[in-house]
């Protein structure tokens, strides 16, 4: 890395250059945060993280994806040496509940059903841990995302497309299922999984 990247104040360096030749390891199974990773030029190997309990449905949505993020980062770097592991959890809640992924058809129609023309908040929890110099930081980001109203018809043409059933809020944003969103307040990549400003600034605080 030239002298010129290594001195540039850090808010106008990319994330890939923050990174250096450090090695980063996405600890998810989601294509989407894999997707966003390798739009900003970042190099990474992906390990898939065992399946990990969250608290109950009920708990504050943003403690409940900081839970989560950690314990698939950590259940990652235990495993790792000289990396920098990165653990992600996106959630969809409308008043209070945390809507999961759809279980089956009908309950993707449900879901989808109770987000219509309404207003609900995607929270994304990111952690980072440094096995270089031991450092963890945890942080997350939420957004707002307004729905269309959908008829019955609408919803089950695109519950036909199978795009909903492996998605948090049984919908893809980035995806078909863009028509679905009348506006959003805040960043779009925290509502496809992983929030790159947020990460950008947690990468700089942890290096």
């Amino acid at each position: 890395m030239s002298m010129e990247k290594t001195t540039r104040p850090i808010k106008q360096r990319s994330m890939a250059e923050l990174l250096g030749d450090r090695k980063l390891i996405l600890a998810s199974r989601s294509p989407r945060r894999a997707d966003i990773l390798r739009r900003e030029n970042m190099e990474f190997v992906v390990r898939i993280p065992p399946d990990v309990e969250g608290g109950e449905a009920s708990s504050d949505p943003a403690q409940y994806v900081l839970s989560l993020s950690r314990r698939k980062a950590a259940s990652i770097a235990k495993e790792v040496e000289n990396a920098i592991v990165l653990g992600a959890d996106t959630i969809v809640v409308l008043d209070g509940e945390i809507l999961g992924k759809p279980q089956d058809r009908e309950n993707a129609f449900s879901i989808l059903k109770k987000l219509s023309g309404r207003t609900h908040r995607v929270y994304t929890g990111v952690t980072l841990v440094n096995k270089y110099n031991g450092k963890v930081v945890s942080d997350y980001d939420v957004t707002e995302v307004k729905f269309n109203q959908l008829d019955d018809e609408k919803i089950w043409a695109y519950i036909d497309t199978k795009e909903p059933m492996d998605k948090a809020g049984a919908y893809g944003i980035q995806g078909m299922g863009g028509f679905l969103v009348e506006s959003i307040q805040g960043s779009l990549d925290n509502v496809i999984g992983l929030p790159t400003g947020k990460l950008k600034e947690m990468l700089a605080e942890i290096i």
